[in-house]
């Protein structure tokens, strides 16, 4: 499988993210683990959680995915062959990015994970009232400690990306090596302003709501499909003229190439510069072997043309 490196960071990963965040959603502790085992099963190693995922869930105690993961981990005693990414100031609260803040919420993330250590830890959303000098010098220190390997940033704006590269460089601090913005074939303006950056800079990117939230696996096309899963709610902001013309680009392909819309999806998206790996997340083992299909499928260069053309 064609590995690819996180930015200029000693992380090299396979171009697939599992998402965590519908661990202890729609996802609970035992199914979580069989998708996890099937994930780690088909040859792949990112996985990606956060302090606030899913706290949209009334009752949930706070980090229920991190401590799903957590105790995957441990029961399964695989973390040198895990990578594991979480993220920061997942509630977008103020002062969220400051020093004290992470401190604490690391402790939290690493008790949650039963690790003491995180290879990608990420500031979730920015926090305007936490300069880049706090933030990356509260990172610096848990960098030094062992306890985070790498950076990253998501939600942050090329602007912002060069700003706190700025910073690292005349403070000597380490930069942001990954960022994570939104990405798919439907939503593409975040990144594609974001690329420049990236791609001048070196700096790596794993893409989330790869899939627009479930609308491109074709799952839902009509209003009256919204309702077959507690996740429908919010691809319905896709379905309009261009979401379904990327839809029947999509189902061209797919029956073409003997795939899914999912899988073709996740293909588009892997060819695309600038791109480490997407995230995606499943809930059924059968969804995780549609993922691993979906990035080790290459699209013809006509192939590629039409789905990116379906959605101008």
């Amino acid at each position: 499988m064609n590995r690819r490196p996180l930015g200029r960071s000693e992380l090299v990963i396979e171009p697939l993210v599992l998402g965590g965040n519908v661990f202890g959603w729609t996802v609970d502790e035992a199914r979580g683990f069989d998708i996890l085992d099937a994930y780690v099963e088909a040859g792949f190693s990112a996985i990606d959680t956060a302090e606030g995922y899913p706290n949209w869930v009334a009752g949930n105690p706070p980090g229920m995915s991190e401590t799903i993961i957590g105790k995957w981990l441990k029961a399964r005693g695989n973390r040198d062959k895990v990578h594991i990414f979480t993220k920061v100031n997942s509630g977008k609260k103020p002062g969220g990015l400051k020093a004290e803040a992470i401190k604490s919420s690391i402790e939290a993330s690493l008790s949650r994970l039963q690790t003491d250590y995180v290879d990608l830890y990420f500031s979730h959303w920015p926090d305007a009232e936490a300069s880049h000098e706090e933030t990356l010098e509260a990172y610096d220190v848990l960098i030094r400690a062992g306890k985070v390997r790498t950076i990253g940033a998501s939600n942050y704006s090329a602007q912002m990306m060069a700003e706190a590269q700025q910073t690292a460089i005349v403070k000597s601090l380490q930069r942001y090596e990954v960022t994570q913005p939104r990405y798919n074939l439907y939503d593409r303006a975040e990144f594609d302003a974001l690329r420049p950056y990236l791609i001048g800079n070196e700096v790596g990117s794993i893409v989330y709501y790869s899939l627009a939230s479930g609308f491109l696996t074709g799952k839902y096309r009509s209003q009256d499909d919204l309702g077959q899963s507690p996740r429908g709610g919010g691809a319905g902001q896709y379905l309009n003229a261009r979401g379904l013309s990327i839809l029947g680009a999509l189902d061209q392909v797919a029956a073409e190439m003997d795939a899914t819309p999912a899988e073709v999806a996740l293909a588009w998206l892997v060819a695309q510069k600038g791109v480490s790996a997407p995230i995606a997340s499943a809930t059924s083992v059968e969804q995780v072997k549609g993922l691993a299909r979906g990035v080790r499928l290459t699209l013809g260069e006509e192939a590629e043309k039409l789905l990116t053309e379906s959605g101008k």
